[in-house]
């Protein structure tokens, strides 16, 4: 692939994968910073991509990884230095925002990817490296776990 033809698919995509990075990192200006990483080592690698139809797929796969990194960067962070308290931003007040928190990391990046970002099944698979049907169990399991804890958040 091209640069040129990988900036002008890279740029439509940007609001796709910023979405995707704030459901990771739950703040904006990491997410920034993530999808910019992200474009950037897709960029560098754009020749090794052998089929353009999954272009979305890999540069969505690249941002995962990213914020993957991010998280655990930041994991060590935490464990060395105690932050002082600050205000929550409002959108994660949300109980919808609080449950799929609380999901286990496999559930919550399937409903992230499915849900949130708008990933097709074959989408959500390829960018997770897993095969459909288990996004189809897993999507069902969180959606069950989710129904469940807000419900159960709704009769407190």
């Amino acid at each position: 692939m091209e640069q040129n033809e990988y900036a002008l698919r890279a740029d439509g995509l940007k609001e796709r994968l910023y979405r995707t990075a704030c459901l990771y990192l739950r703040s904006e200006s990491q997410a920034l910073d993530a999808v910019d990483e992200a474009v950037y080592k897709g960029l560098r690698a754009c020749h090794k991509l052998r089929e353009p139809e999954y272009f979305t797929t890999w540069l969505t796969r690249i941002l995962i990884n990213v914020c993957n990194a991010e998280l655990r960067r930041h994991k060590r962070e935490l464990a060395v230095e105690e932050l002082p308290e600050t205000a929550a931003e409002e959108f994660d007040a949300l109980p919808l925002r609080d449950a799929v928190d609380r999901l286990p990391e496999a559930l919550r990046a399937v409903v992230i990817l499915r849900y949130f970002t708008g990933l097709t099944l074959a989408e959500t698979s390829a960018a997770l490296e897993i095969p459909q049907g288990t996004v189809s169990t897993r999507a069902r399991k969180a959606l069950s776990l989710l129904k469940l804890e807000l419900k159960d958040e709704e009769a407190r």
